[in-house]
């Protein structure tokens, strides 16, 4: 009886847990997209860009281009809970979580690039912009 309750407690603290990652991976990705909208959020738009930008890149001779730990740390938990059958890419997740269709890995990587890319050149020009109306305004 005690090893039963034990191992509910334990699938309630994976499924606590999954949920916490999905909402927060979830928010980050749309703070990433958007952030930058707002005067007061892009400059922390622009760091959690660079921060992601980080991790794809320099931890990729250790784990591979596009390493996330988000990911590697929600997977881990994932299959705890028995999903074993999981895409490399967060992305193909969520959308396989949303529409029961996994994406393949090439268009995946490609829509992810594209939009990151988009994201941080907006993320740095709206950043400029922010930095030279400062300038003008103290200027005056």
């Amino acid at each position: 009886m005690l090893s039963t309750v034990a191992y509910s407690i334990s699938m309630d603290s994976l499924i606590l847990q999954h949920y916490f990652f999905q909402v927060f991976h979830v928010a980050l990705i749309l703070f990433n997209l958007f952030g930058w909208l707002s005067k007061k959020t892009a400059r922390w738009n622009l760091a959690t860009l660079l921060l992601t930008a980080a991790s794809w890149i320099l931890l990729a001779p250790f784990y591979g281009l596009g390493y996330c730990p988000l990911t590697d740390w929600h997977y881990q938990i994932l299959w705890q809970l028995g999903h074993t059958d999981l895409p490399r890419s967060y992305i193909a997740y969520l959308v396989e979580s949303l529409s029961g269709y996994r994406p393949g890995p090439l268009i995946t990587d490609i829509c992810t690039g594209a939009f990151f890319s988009i994201a941080l050149i907006v993320s740095i020009v709206r950043n400029i912009q922010i930095a030279r109306s400062r300038k003008s305004q103290v200027a005056r």
